[in-house]
């Protein structure tokens, strides 16, 4: 079994914890609905990230409400590029799985879809 990455990501239109938290529960489940065979006893671990007018909560505690209890996780602060999207939740989810990486389906929400538009043109 191999190690993949899925990457994700989504934008806030304000720093409110109950937002973080939704925005982050809706990322996460989009992920799932993109990579059908994904697990959660099958995640390695979860980095986060958020951008610096980010201060409200942690996005891995969205992700314990939904039940991911035992993966391994945490939350650090996005490098402040000058005039870099704001009000972004960034996501690094490392899958065991024997599925090839060509057919890894990443996800990038609202504003973050200008991130990496190569890989939103393909999910």
């Amino acid at each position: 079994m191999t190690t993949r990455g899925i990457r994700g990501a989504i934008t806030l239109k304000e720093d409110e914890k109950a937002e973080l938290l939704l925005a982050t529960q809706e990322l996460l489940t989009a992920i799932f609905a993109a990579n059908p065979d994904l697990q959660t006893e099958d995640i390695a671990s979860a980095l986060f990230t958020v951008t610096d007018d980010i201060t409200s909560a942690f996005p891995a505690q969205a992700a314990r409400q939904i039940g991911w209890d035992l993966v391994p996780m945490i939350c650090t602060r996005e490098i402040p590029v000058p005039d870099s999207l704001p009000f972004c939740i960034r996501v690094l989810i490392h899958w065991n799985t024997t599925i090839q990486q060509s057919k890894i389906h990443h996800v990038f929400l609202r504003d973050s879809v200008t991130l990496r538009p190569d890989l939103t043109a393909r999910t």
